[in-house]
């Protein structure tokens, strides 16, 4: 769950925002679509390995398109 410590003079629009901020860094969305479908390990790993394959060829300048 998450808390917020607002003042009682501080602004509803910066509680929001601090709200949101706090709300992207727990990566609660993305939990939550994670968990919606069950994703097989060997496919999560072909993926990470995918994903390093592209980040190598862009590091090195080799990317053909």
């Amino acid at each position: 769950m998450l808390i917020i410590d607002s003042k009682d003079c501080e602004n509803i629009d910066k509680a929001l925002k601090k709200y949101k901020k706090k709300f992207e860094k727990a990566k609660i969305l993305l939990q939550l679509r994670e968990r919606q479908s069950f994703t097989k390990p060997s496919v999560k790993r072909r993926g990470e390995v995918l994903k390093a394959v592209y980040k190598q060829k862009l590091a090195n300048g080799s990317f053909d398109e």
